[in-house]
């Protein structure tokens, strides 16, 4: 399957460019996206000590934020367009 990512503040610092496309196989849902995307970018910071997604990263599936559909067991058909969101900090 096929996805845009795109990447936002330190996110892109990360991978270097604002938007990538792969192909991956054998993945079904936001989840296993990121797992793929973190073992290309071991320095992407998307996960706690205990395995789960930081608090305040938001991942959007063509615009809607994935906590507001099935988090990080979304489903994916292919196509969609995945943007990560870092935390913000400042003031």
């Amino acid at each position: 399957m096929e996805l845009t990512l795109r990447f936002f503040a330190n996110f892109r610092e990360v991978v270097g460019q604002k938007t990538i496309v792969r192909k991956y196989e054998g993945i079904s849902t936001v989840g296993d996206a990121l797992a793929e995307l973190k073992s290309e970018y071991p320095t992407l910071e998307l996960y706690d000590e205990d395995g789960s997604l930081r608090e305040y990263i938001t991942v959007m599936r063509d615009g809607k934020d994935v906590i507001h559909i099935e988090g990080l067991e979304t489903e994916l058909a292919g196509g969609e367009t995945l943007s990560l969101f870092p935390p913000v900090a400042g003031g």
